[in-house]
């Protein structure tokens, strides 16, 4: 065994492909099979499950791969002690929801980034479930998503709270009207949004069970749908008031409990934490 083996092992975990592993690796696939098989027999374990889609860890790979981290992170912090310079580099790698990355991470990033230049940073955006399954499975090293996260692995630091409201197109005065309507329309992202759970669970407390849902992939389109009297949906009040405060739209207020969202960045506690991590962490938590 070798760095390079640990190297390719944290490759094919992060990607799920011995493929697209082989691409990063600037190698060829049977050479990454054969370098995961060298380490499966060497810690006598199977690291991974193999699908027609995709590989996953398993238990005993999902151990490997802490250590993994350790050992690079490890080295990365040598090299920095040894360069004797108090300069913060590395890679972090960020996930956030639609909502983060439209109204507050471009400015967080801006910050940070010009704080620490020699920091590289990816950012992925995604529902709140699949950002914290890629932190947990160390495709991500932090996210920032939507409370409550049920899992002990996780540490959570509250970032901030957003006030929700439904939105209406302009002539739609009343709510409890515009439920009277058969059928209530209501205009969502996919299965997995934050927003689309809360405003299907005020749905249901308001006696409301059936529903036609059309499905969005951005804020834009959503905006302009209910806009369009296509439907209702919930949002994000700041959202409207930074982006969308000349639409025509009426705003109607919720009871608290379902009115607001928790943003907290998640990450996982067993990680020794990068420089460039700790330093993220900092300032913006």
């Amino acid at each position: 065994m070798n760095l390079h083996d640990l190297q390719t092992f944290e490759a094919v975990a992060a990607l799920g492909s011995f493929t697209k592993a082989a691409e990063a690796m600037h190698t060829v696939q049977s050479n990454v099979t054969a370098r995961i098989k060298s380490l499966e027999d060497e810690f006598k374990v199977t690291l991974f499950t193999r699908t027609s889609r995709r590989v996953e860890l398993t238990t005993a790979g999902e151990t490997l791969i802490k250590y993994c981290r350790h050992i690079g992170q490890t080295i990365e912090e040598a090299k920095r002690e040894l360069s004797e310079t108090s300069q913060v580099g590395g890679i972090i790698r960020i996930g956030t929801m639609e909502t983060s990355l439209s109204m507050k991470l471009p400015g967080v990033i801006n910050r940070f980034t010009d704080h620490y230049p020699d920091v590289e940073i990816e950012v992925k955006s995604a529902f709140t479930g699949v950002l914290t399954n890629d932190v947990l499975s160390y495709k991500l090293d932090l996210a920032f998503v939507a409370a409550p996260i049920a899992s002990p692995e996780l540490q959570e630091k509250v970032i901030k709270k957003d006030k929700l409201v439904i939105i209406t197109a302009s002539e739609h005065t009343s709510l409890k009207n515009y439920l009277k309507k058969q059928p209530v329309k209501i205009i969502v992202f996919d299965q997995g949004c934050s927003f689309r759970a809360r405003l299907e669970s005020w749905l249901n407390a308001k006696g409301v069970v059936s529903y036609r849902r059309t499905v969005m992939n951005s804020w834009e389109g959503i905006i302009s749908f209910v806009e369009g009297g296509m439907g209702m949906t919930i949002v994000p009040e700041d959202l409207l008031l930074q982006h969308y405060a000349k639409r025509k739209i009426k705003i109607h207020g919720i009871n608290k409990e379902l009115g607001t969202l928790t943003t907290v960045l998640v990450y996982r506690k067993d990680l020794p934490q990068s420089r460039a991590m700790k330093a993220f962490i900092e300032m913006y938590a």
